[in-house]
């Protein structure tokens, strides 16, 4: 008789689909008894935000996952076609954990469990990255194992400018996917890397198009994929296009429509060319190399959960509120200028400067 390890029976997931679906061989060939254990996130309203009950989903669903003998690997995804996850649900930022550092500090206790779960499950995962991946997303995606991502795909932080700082997850690993500068250019000034742009950079493995056009896909026709230097000598692979090209690639688009059939086979197939290894060898192989990710990310994580809560009753606290409560008119950022310039005065943070500074509060 087989023993269960699970800590609880899950019967439901709350704002998390779990699916287990039969493996497939390298040719897409089901395997009888043996599946690949889909984790989604289901909030594509929100652009699948985690919510705090989603987190504790993710955790359970990873460590089912984890210990369910007939599983090869974990998918780990989303509903949808526009993001994969854009971080923590800045509606409950702002009017739940906003001010509220103490409450924010548990809430960061198990987002910090979910990337400790990523890193140590027994199985492989992989990331399928079905729209933006962003934020608390991207430091998510960045713990799993691989990354297989449609090249209509963003990836990148936010931040520096929203309140925050990078502190979960991204800088402790994106410097050892794409080295130091590259992540302090992506983690300060949070600009979107194009799928192309973060294949190139080694920070995914592959971009899969996922745009059909009369029956044929075709790769995002947004961003130039066709060459890698500009007459300049400046790389251009996988940067977005301008002017005519850009409009042009716009109206591919809307020809077009995505399908996301493509992404889904390339994910089974790579996950059958993993079924077809020794399981032990390979988990050690991953194992040892997720060493790199889980040193840097236990040296750091308890102080960071820390600091992020304190951050709650200042630049956190403006700037979640901001975006959450600003509109297109009024936008979704603060006044940085005005900010700097109060600051640099001697000003103390206070419900007027950040009233001074946001924009739903200017008429």
């Amino acid at each position: 008789m087989l023993k269960n390890h699970d800590l609880v029976d899950v019967k439901e997931f709350s704002g998390v689909r779990y699916e287990l679906r039969p493996a497939k061989t390298p040719d897409l060939k089901p395997v009888d008894g043996l599946h690949n254990a889909w984790i989604w996130l289901d909030n594509p309203k929100q652009f699948n935000s985690y919510t705090t009950e989603m987190v504790k989903s993710v955790i359970l669903g990873l460590r089912k996952a984890s210990d369910d003998r007939s599983v090869n690997c974990i998918i780990l995804t989303a509903v949808g076609e526009k993001a994969f996850c854009t971080g923590g649900n800045t509606k409950e930022y702002a009017e739940y954990y906003a001010g509220n550092p103490q409450e924010y500090m548990q809430y960061m206790r198990l987002f910090n469990d979910m990337v400790t779960t990523i890193l140590m499950v027994d199985k492989p995962v992989i990331c399928r990255v079905n729209g933006m991946r962003v934020g608390g997303g991207q430091e998510m995606g960045m713990a799993t194992d691989f990354t297989i991502a449609s090249d209509l795909a963003r990836f990148g932080q936010a931040g520096p400018k929203h309140g925050s700082a990078p502190i979960g997850g991204a800088t402790d690993f994106l410097p050892l996917y794409v080295g130091i500068e590259r992540a302090m250019w992506s983690g300060t000034l949070c600009e979107l890397w194009t799928a192309y742009q973060a294949k190139y950079a080694g920070l995914i493995h592959d971009a899969v198009p996922v745009l059909k056009v009369d029956g044929k896909f075709v790769p995002n026709p947004t961003v130039i994929t066709d060459r890698m230097v500009d007459d300049m000598g400046r790389i251009v692979y996988g940067v977005p296009k301008t002017g005519a090209e850009l409009d042009q690639g716009k109206a591919m688009m809307e020809k077009g429509q995505i399908d996301l059939s493509s992404l889904d086979d390339t994910v089974e197939k790579f996950a059958g060319q993993l079924l077809l290894t020794f399981p032990n060898c390979t988990m050690m192989t991953i194992g040892s190399m997720r060493k790199l990710k889980l040193e840097y990310w236990q040296s750091n994580c308890e102080a960071n959960r820390q600091w992020l809560g304190l951050n709650m009753m200042t630049e956190a606290k403006a700037g979640f509120r901001a975006f959450n409560e600003g509109t297109k008119e009024t936008g979704r950022e603060v006044d940085y200028i005005t900010l700097r310039r109060r600051l640099a005065e001697g000003r103390g943070w206070d419900d007027d400067l950040i009233r001074e500074i946001s924009p739903q509060y200017k008429k």
